[in-house]
């Protein structure tokens, strides 16, 4: 998995690398997968929920999938258009994450900032892998498989 990253320090880098490792390989995805992370300011990601989604306010993480899935599909041959042919990886989209939204929240749940980076980072994984949470039963879903990695990586509450 090739994860590139923009305006995010070392130390996250790394908690992210082993989240969406984790996540990919528990969705059983391939390996050659590739992601963009890019950490932006408020008014950044206040400007491109308004454009991209008619929102003008400030959220937590938006994503932009390059891909067309569905909640378990599997990537895979039917998808050779989509490999970047520079480094022969399916690419997925973007995660966009605001940190200063982040922290707010974190706060706000009583956990740390590394929690809920990780889960911001993963609910926006999963949503580039075409998961959801429009209705009850798609937001269960979403959130105990969100649960179910960040507790194997004892990235708890």
């Amino acid at each position: 998995m090739r994860i590139n990253f923009n305006n995010v320090n070392f130390f996250t880098r790394f908690t992210i690398k082993k989240v969406l490792k984790k996540a990919n390989g528990y969705l059983s995805q391939p390996d050659n997968v590739e992601v963009n992370v890019s950490f932006v300011t408020s008014e950044e990601i206040r400007s491109l929920n308004a454009e991209q989604r008619n929102t003008d306010s400030v959220t937590d993480v938006l994503s932009f999938p390059y891909l067309t899935l569905s909640a378990g599909e599997k990537i895979g041959d039917g998808y050779a258009a989509d490999i970047n042919p520079v480094t022969g990886n399916y690419m997925l989209g973007d995660i966009i994450v605001c940190p200063e939204r982040a922290a707010e929240q974190a706060e706000r749940y009583g956990h740390g900032l590394k929690r809920e980076t990780a889960f911001l980072v993963l609910h926006g994984f999963l949503h580039l892998l075409g998961y959801d949470h429009v209705d009850e039963q798609q937001e269960k879903q979403m959130m105990t498989i969100a649960e179910t990695i960040l507790d194997s990586l004892s990235v708890k509450r």
